[in-house]
């Protein structure tokens, strides 16, 4: 085991005297950060560096009490701090200015919405209507925070509606109504829970008991996201140390010392780790003293981030098993970076694109660090990010049980 460490510590040594390959694990990822911050506006918010006072227009076309339950929901106590709402009658004039990117979104009751929901007195309901998000592209976080909102109260109403069909059945089968009263009575317990502004304000933001609610920082998105990213660059370059050596003789003299093959491939495997960790806790730290950025519980930080540089250290190992030389590794390493960074969210918020693409980004470490890290920074502690953490472990140790047959096929290790 000590000979293991000793490589890895010379490894994470060389990577630290490396003055080109130190400006991609540190200064770059720092500076994306900081740009996307001043883009985004993280760091000209009067209030904090919290994400709130998200603009958004309600335009409530529906004379029924669902819609109007909605536009209270925006305008509740509850969510004073993270959206500032303002009604609209005009349609063309909310959806104008989201395409001026004035405001974040556009939330559209059309007519007759509750009555697609709420059956009348004959126990009919109209034909289904649904609710119009309009969003601008140019505020992903933003927007997702509305779609959230209404998300949660349509899902609230739709509890509603099944409760109540379940709750006339009961009262129908015990016999304390009359089959022909059904449709009234449903009608009636719609009613009541449209009206009922406590079933439909149930959003709250807030921490532990006594606590006040953790504001959720843009930058605490971002941050993760580009470390995540050069992340791979990291690793990716690391694995490509293991083909240079080769080339150049020095792995052929490893492998006739005391030290057995599979003892050199853990080796360069915890070099790579030693140093991806040692990356991302200096960005940690770095974004901590300078953003003042609140990462969270600290077990919880760097359980994740050990993790997260596991699962990425597997990628690494498992490209350089695929590649024959190190311009190979050097060059589809920085592909891998770029389309897992895309793919994995670290540019936007992934639960804005399609279903598949959401799937498809679970390959990547950065999709499960970033849920791991979102999840931190909103007030989550060890528990909430178990599956997080779960998943990036598994993804790490399968990847490099498969790297570790495709080297002996290749011979890699071999003097």
């Amino acid at each position: 085991m000590k000979k293991i460490f000793l490589l890895g510590w010379k490894d994470l040594v060389l990577a630290f005297r490396d003055r080109a390959g130190l400006i991609l694990m540190l200064v770059a990822p720092f500076a994306l950060t900081l740009g996307l911050g001043f883009v985004t506006g993280g760091f000209t918010q009067s209030n904090s560096t919290g994400l709130s006072s998200v603009p958004v227009a309600l335009v409530n076309l529906d004379e029924g009490e669902l819609g109007k339950g909605l536009v209270d929901l925006f305008s509740s106590k509850e969510l004073a701090g993270l959206v500032e709402p303002e009604s609209f009658t005009d349609l063309a004039a909310a959806r104008q200015l989201v395409d001026e990117d004035a405001i974040a979104a556009a939330v559209i009751i059309p007519s007759g919405f509750s009555a697609s929901v709420i059956p009348d007195s004959s126990g009919g309901v109209s034909d289904p209507i649904s609710i119009e998000l309009y969003t601008s592209p140019s505020r992903p976080n933003s927007a997702g925070i509305v779609q959230s909102i209404v998300t949660r109260y349509l899902n609230r109403v739709e509890m509603g509606r099944i409760g109540g069909q379940v709750t006339v059945g009961q009262l129908v089968a015990s016999g304390r109504i009359q089959p022909q009263q059904a449709a009234e009575v449903g009608a009636e317990i719609g009613k009541k829970q449209a009206e009922n502004e406590e079933a439909f304000t149930s959003i709250r933001l807030k921490g532990e008991e006594g606590e006040a609610a953790p504001q959720f920082n843009i930058l605490a998105y971002m941050a993760p996201g580009m470390a995540l990213m050069f992340l791979m660059f990291t690793v990716s370059n690391g694995g490509r140390t293991l083909l240079v050596e080769k080339t150049q003789g020095t792995l052929p003299r490893l492998l006739v010392a005391p030290i057995t093959s599979g003892q050199v491939l853990l080796g360069k495997m915890f070099g790579i780790f030693f140093t991806g960790s040692a990356q991302v806790l200096i960005l940690i730290l770095a974004s901590s003293i300078i953003f003042s950025l609140k990462w969270g519980n600290p077990l919880a930080v760097l359980l994740l981030v050990l993790a997260a540089v596991t699962g990425a250290v597997g990628w690494g190992m498992l490209l350089t098993a695929l590649v024959k030389t190190s311009g190979q590794a050097s060059s589809i390493g920085l592909a891998v970076m770029l389309t897992f960074g895309i793919l994995g969210g670290s540019f936007f918020d992934i639960t804005m694109m399609p279903r598949w693409m959401q799937a498809a980004s679970r390959i990547t470490p950065n999709s499960w660090g970033i849920d791991g890290f979102t999840v931190l920074a909103a007030g989550g502690g060890v528990a909430a990010i178990l599956p997080d953490i779960a998943g990036l472990l598994v993804m790490g140790s399968a990847l490099f049980a498969i790297s570790l047959v495709l080297f002996k096929r290749r011979g890699v290790l071999q003097g």
